[in-house]
């Protein structure tokens, strides 16, 4: 039971702090530069699939009109996939963008594939319905394709208060810490994790995912690092959108990522252990052990309830897990009131997340086809 436990925790542990701890050592020692050019200036195609967006897509639209960037190198796409609303009409009264609708609905890489082989860009740019670029974003998120072995480049999502400002809250803190994994990646190579919604890419990098993919932004990302191009974070180009109007929604969003990154894994990680080894190091300890966390927590707290009987520092330790559960326990009784005490909110949130990743797993062994969109809810609509 000790071994059992003290294996659990140390799970735990090297997945949240242990990893981290080493890429910031391994970037301080032994960083790999990457030649910006903030002066470069490529065609870019901006790629935006949407599906039944029709609430936010002209707010998104007139986002990109005002990036800083040179309207003739600028083709602005709005692949609508099976909307059944007015989104392809209320995109097609902003001239020069053009509008690809499909009636049935396939899924968004399918709208993807669509934008791409229209897309005359050199590089390009994959963006949600939902989600707003700061004016600078699209030369901060270009800057390293000044570097020829950059092949993938991602930029920072922020949550929104609904005011333009990163919000400071349960799901905002897990993209800070996340910001700060991709930087340290980032230095040692490449990055592990990207956002859909501020995704570059090299044409000449870009490969397509398998039809059916889930997680379509990291399956694209690591296709690329697999093919040798570098995939690095700039924390400068910044997306702004609403958190998840519920910790439901956005259990169900994490739920249908794990279902892609369980896909992904088994798709991918036998080549990159073959041919990124290191690649495949990063990606086991970022996106690989989260999954798992959740059995760690129950067998460390099953094997707690045994050595507490037996040891005083296993007293201490069920104390310790008694604090935090009652702590979640608490959040989720203010969340169903519509209350939020954030000491009580951070423990719900991580097991409400942790909970997910168990219902992600049962629907990759389900096996039913997820590659078709399941929007969460947001809290408020973009402006």
């Amino acid at each position: 039971m000790v071994k059992l436990f003290i294996s659990s925790i140390t799970l735990i542990v090297y997945t949240f702090f242990g990893y981290p701890a080493l890429l910031a050592l391994w970037a301080r020692l032994r960083p790999r530069g990457v030649r910006t050019d903030s002066g470069v200036a490529p065609s870019v195609s901006l790629i935006i699939a949407a599906y039944n967006e029709a609430d936010v897509i002209e707010g998104k639209l007139q986002n990109c009109f005002a990036l800083d960037y040179p309207p003739e190198l600028l083709e602005i796409i709005v692949a609508a996939d099976g909307s059944d609303d007015n989104t392809a009409e209320l995109a097609q009264k902003y001239a020069p963008v053009k509008v690809l609708f499909h009636p049935e609905r396939k899924g968004k890489m399918a709208a993807i594939n669509r934008a791409v082989a229209e897309a005359r860009g050199e590089i390009l740019v994959f963006s949600d319905a939902n989600n707003l670029y700061t004016p600078d974003t699209l030369r901060a998120l270009l800057a390293p394709f000044g570097d020829p072995a950059v092949g993938v480049v991602t930029g920072r999502k922020a949550i929104d208060d609904g005011n333009g400002r990163a919000l400071d809250r349960a799901e905002g803190l897990y993209w800070r810490y996340e910001s700060k994994i991709k930087e340290w990646e980032s230095r040692i190579g490449s990055v592990t994790g990207v956002a859909g919604e501020i995704l570059a890419v090299r044409r000449d990098a870009f490969r397509a995912p398998p039809v059916g993919t889930v997680n379509d932004d990291f399956v694209l990302a690591m296709l690329a690092a697999i093919d040798g191009w570098r995939v690095v974070y700039t924390p400068q180009a910044v997306s702004l959108e609403p958190a998840s109007a519920t910790l439901a929604d956005e259990a169900t969003r994490r739920s249908r990522i794990v279902t892609g990154r369980y896909q992904a894994l088994w798709q991918l990680l036998p080549t990159m252990l073959r041919k990124r080894p290191q690649l495949a190091w990063q990606v086991i300890s970022h996106k690989g052990l989260r999954p798992v966390v959740p059995f760690a927590m129950l067998t460390t707290l099953l094997s707690n309830l045994t050595l507490a009987r037996e040891t005083a520092w296993g007293r201490w330790a069920v104390v310790f897990q008694g604090v935090f559960y009652g702590s979640a326990l608490v959040g989720w009784w203010n969340e169903a009131r519509g209350r939020r005490n954030r000491w009580f909110y951070l423990p719900y949130y991580f097991c409400r997340v942790n909970g997910a990743s168990v219902q992600g797993l049962q629907r990759f062994l389900s096996r039913r086809n997820h590659a078709l969109w399941a929007k969460a809810k947001r809290s408020t609509p973009m402006p």
